[in-house]
Parts: C-alpha cells; structure tokens; sequence
C-alpha cells in the first residue's frame, strides 16, 4: 500500500522568486494535469501566444522575452508538464536578468517536484529530436550533480528579442537549479530558430524519460551508492 501511494503522489512545485530584477511567479507538475493553487496570481496577466490547455496540460508562459516564451512552451509540452510560468523583469536593461532568473526558478521548480534523490524513477533519459534539417541530442542525468555541457553553434546575435547566447546560458541555468547532469548538441541544421527549438525538444523528452517511475522500482534509489 505505501508503494501505490507513492506512486500517486502528485509531483508538483510553486516558486515565486523576487529580486531587484526580477519577479517570478511559477507552478509546475512534473505529470501535467492540474496545477497547485495560485497564490495570488493573475491569469489576466499572462499573454496569450504561449498558452495551450488540453485535457492533460495546462501551459501558460510569460517571461516578456517571446522566443524565450516559445522554447519553454515547447519543453512543457513535450516534457508532458503542467506549467504556468510569468516573469516580469528588467528589460529596459536587457534579456540577460529576466532569462537566466526564469531558467533558475524553473530549475528549481523542477528539483522541488520531483522530491529527493530520485527515488524509484529511470534516473537517465536521451533523445534526439530532428525540426526540419536541424537535428538535436539532449542527454539527461538525475544526477543530483549540478552539471552542463551545451553546444548549440548558433550564428545569429538575436532570435526575436532574445540573445542568443543567451539559449545555452538558460540551459547551463536549468542544470544549476535542478541539480541534473545535461548535455545538449545540436548535430546539425542550417536555421538557428530550428535548431534551437531541436534542442529544447530532445531536453524535453530526454526529462520526460528520466523522471518515469519505474514499475517494481518503487522506494529503489537508481544508484549503486544508495543515494544520489
């Protein structure tokens, strides 16, 4: 019985981060479905091109940097999580702040949900996910050693209002927060939107992978020390 109810707990999280810089409001589950209680949040606030609702996910995504709201949207959906997501930041300055906070809370929320040391769960995910002539790798450890090796070989300065090297800088940020081991490629591709959106969809389902509960696993630490 204790098993069964692990296995149902909900793995969610609520992060509300506020610096001079920015303001960060998010929910997340790591399964998709409903969300924890807002506390306090707008939904009117939220912009409208980064919001999908199906009868498993509730995405709603707003950080003030579209192409930024693009790619987390699409780790979302293909990471199959629940997420609302708005951050009010310091733009006037540039996208630097408002990015790299997001992709901390977001890691943070991430590392909240799924709880300790990975418990009864796959532990590794991989996958490669192609857009068009763009072709992407994204490996994934629950590692609980924070850790990033991201080769996106962007060309451009600017995709939308987002600086590029800004892209592997959210990756690197995610890792921090969310204490996994990362390593993302982009083999190839010619667009840098397309290979950016490759990159962000192999991590999607390379976590979607790692954070599977593994059936006969349950309350097993997947690791020969005992302990992650």
């Amino acid at each position: 019985m204790a098993a069964a109810e692990s296995i149902s707990e909900a793995r969610t999280a609520t992060i509300k981060r506020d610096t001079n810089e920015t303001k960060i409001q998010l929910r997340l589950s790591l399964d998709g479905g409903a969300l924890p209680t807002s506390n306090g949040e707008n939904e009117e606030d939220f912009a409208d091109h980064a919001t999908q609702t199906s009868a498993s996910q509730n995405i709603s995504v707003d950080t003030g940097i579209g192409f930024l709201d693009h790619m987390l949207h699409a780790l979302a959906k293909h990471a199959g999580w629940s997420l609302h997501l708005r951050t009010r930041g310091d733009l006037h300055i540039d996208d630097h702040h408002s990015a790299e906070d997001t992709c901390l809370a977001l890691g943070s929320a991430f590392r909240s949900a799924l709880g300790s040391n990975s418990v009864g769960l796959a532990r590794f995910g991989q996958a490669y996910a192609p857009l068009d002539e763009a072709l992407a790798r994204a490996v994934v450890d629950l590692s609980n050693r924070p850790f990033s090796v991201i080769d996106l070989g962007l060309r451009r300065e600017k995709i939308g209002d987002l600086s590029t090297e800004m892209l592997p800088h959210c990756l690197q940020s995610f890792a921090q927060t969310a204490a996994v081991t990362l390593h993302v490629d982009v083999l190839r591709g010619e667009n840098d939107h397309h290979r950016a959106e490759a990159a962000f969809k192999a991590l999607a389902c390379a976590l979607r992978m790692a954070t599977q509960r593994v059936r006969g696993r349950e309350g097993e630490v997947p690791s020969t020390k005992g302990v992650l």
